[in-house]
């Protein structure tokens, strides 16, 4: 029996795409829950998903490809969530909330590290 592909993804790839879906879920009001959900998304749901796909992607750096498997998705969903996102930047809404997803993003990623005691 021949298994299932899988591209391995960091530990530190998924804790980043996590950050990004609770930036997006406190934003919205749509759990991140709703937006990992393994069913066809629809509607708010689906576009703040896409939502934490660009976060990451212009955030991280990311190439699409990664940021697809950091959040369990394929290349061209990761794709379609950045061009819907850019476009919605056309709308000053969309885009002073992502501008907010960026800085907190940045602000977090640009902080020194803590390192808790065991």
């Amino acid at each position: 029996m021949q298994e299932t592909y899988r591209v391995p993804v960091t530990r530190a790839d998924r804790i980043r795409a996590g950050l990004a879906l609770q930036l997006v879920a406190a934003a919205t009001g749509i759990t991140v829950d709703e937006m990992t959900a393994p069913v066809r998304l629809k509607g708010r749901v689906c576009r703040a998903r896409w939502l934490a796909l660009y976060t990451a992607y212009v955030t991280f750096g990311w190439p699409l490809e990664r940021v697809a498997h950091a959040f369990g998705l394929n290349r061209a969903t990761a794709a379609a969530a950045c061009r819907w996102a850019e476009d919605g930047r056309d709308h000053p809404t969309v885009d002073a909330l992502l501008e907010r997803l960026e800085l907190c993003v940045s602000q977090l990623l640009e902080a020194p590290t803590c390192e808790l005691p065991a």
